[in-house]
């Protein structure tokens, strides 16, 4: 998916804006969960998202989806990972 497609889903959906994240390369954030939903689209390198339901690796032009407060881990790619991540309060 494209970044313009990406937006305007997002605001379809009822998404706040998106934010631009970037992570550091080969970096990791331990299990952690947020008090809103988050959709976001890779833009830039990679990362593995892990949840209860298992591993998922997602590249550049792919989409995650994340439910509020649900538990996860995430790796980051040799190069890092930069997404545009939009937020929907539960």
């Amino acid at each position: 998916m494209d970044p313009i497609t990406f937006i305007e889903q997002l605001a379809r959906e009822g998404f706040q804006p998106p934010v631009l994240v970037e992570r550091e390369a080969l970096g990791r954030l331990d299990s952690h969960a947020h008090p809103f939903e988050a959709k976001a689209l890779v833009v830039q390198g990679d990362l593995h998202i892990r949840t209860a339901t298992g591993e998922r690796h997602y590249g550049v032009g792919e989409v995650f989806h994340l439910a509020a407060q649900e538990p996860h881990s995430e790796r980051f790619g040799a190069e890092g990972v930069r997404y545009l991540a939009g937020r929907r309060l539960a």
